[in-house]
C-alpha cells in the first residue's frame, strides 16, 4: 500500500533526527545528503537525488532548470541546508519545485541548529 505524504515525512524527519544527533550541525550539506540517502535505501524508500526540474516557456522546455536535492517516493521534496541563516527565498524556492513537479509536500532541514526541530519547515502545495 502506498504511503501518504506525512508518512513518508515523518520517516525522513525521523532519520534526519538520527543523523544531527549523532553528527550534530556544522558539516557541509553534501554530507548531510549523502547520509540521508545512504538510510532511505537501507529502509526501502525510493527516491532520486538532484534529478533535473525543467522549466517550459511558451510551451517550450528551457535548457535551464532546477534541481532539489532529494525527492521522495515522488511524493515529497528534501531541500537541505547547513546555513547560520535561513533565506527567506528557501521556502519559495522550495515552493516552487513542488509547483513545477505537482509534488505536495516539502521539506526544508537545515542541520546547522542546535536543536533541529528549529531548523525544520514544512512547505505545502495544495495538501
Amino acid at each position: 500500500m502506498p504511503l501518504h505524504e506525512n508518512e513518508i515525512s515523518g520517516a525522513i524527519i525521523k532519520i534526519c533526527f538520527e543523523i544531527h544527533s549523532n553528527l550534530g550541525p556544522g558539516l557541509l550539506e553534501s554530507v548531510y545528503e549523502e547520509i540521508l540517502c545512504f538510510e532511505l535505501h537501507q529502509k526501502g524508500f525510493e527516491f532520486v537525488r538532484q534529478k533535473g526540474i525543467p522549466v517550459y516557456w511558451k510551451d517550450i522546455k528551457m535548457d535551464l532548470g532546477f534541481r532539489p536535492d532529494v525527492i521522495v517516493e515522488k511524493k515529497v521534496i528534501v531541500e537541505l541546508k547547513s546555513v547560520d541563516i535561513m533565506a527567506k527565498t528557501y521556502p519559495k524556492i522550495l515552493l516552487t519545485y513542488l509547483k513545477l513537479t505537482n509534488i505536495k509536500l516539502g521539506l526544508l532541514i537545515n542541520f546547522n541548529e542546535v536543536l533541529l526541530k528549529e531548523g525544520i519547515t514544512r512547505v505545502v502545495n495544495n495538501l
